[in-house]
């Protein structure tokens, strides 16, 4: 069965995406150092757009050669309902309910599935007991307002923390995996 990975930065507060990328604290190479970008990248929509509008650039390939290298040359997936066409290179777009089509992708052949952010997506996710594993990245700072990561969630999800990594800067990178249903007592 292929493994089911979610990526993400938030912050100490619990706030993930675009309000974490317009400020100083963008993933950066504390993340970058840490092998994560292997198998299919899984996206929502609103992730989707705002890493096409980067990773393909020339600004990307000029400051993270290597970063955009390997995410323009990923295969991706897209789940949407509204997206028409794919600007993107190796990107498919999946309007199916997307923990159908993510349940179906874990049992066929193929690389890791990893979510890089796209808190909708994790939530119904994370709710049908399909991700394997959660990288965060905790980044120091308190946004005050924005989502969260499981925003949407319909049940608690107990966590085992199985790695963990602090860097000088204060961010800390922490690696969990869901406990079984049997050890969710």
């Amino acid at each position: 069965m292929i493994p089911h990975v979610v990526v993400t930065s938030k912050s100490l507060g619990g706030i993930y995406g675009s309000q974490i990328m317009k400020g100083k604290f963008v993933l950066g190479q504390s993340l970058f150092g840490i092998p994560f970008l292997l198998g299919t990248l899984v996206f929502g929509r609103t992730t989707y757009e705002m890493m096409a509008s980067f990773w393909p650039t020339p600004a990307a390939a000029e400051q993270f050669p290597e970063v955009a290298r390997n995410m323009n040359s990923r295969p991706k997936v897209v789940f949407s309902k509204t997206l028409q066409k794919a600007s993107w290179v190796n990107t498919t777009i999946v309007k199916d309910d997307p923990a159908l089509a993510i349940k179906k992708m874990k049992n066929e052949p193929g690389d890791t599935l990893v979510i890089m952010g796209s808190g909708s997506i994790v939530s119904q996710l994370s709710s049908a007991g399909l991700i394997d594993e959660f990288q965060i990245m905790v980044l120091p700072v308190v946004l005050g307002a924005g989502k969260t990561m499981f925003d949407g969630a319909n049940k608690m999800l107990n966590m085992t923390l199985t790695n963990s990594r602090t860097f000088k800067n204060g961010k800390a990178f922490l690696v969990y995996k869901p406990k079984a249903s049997s050890d969710r007592a």
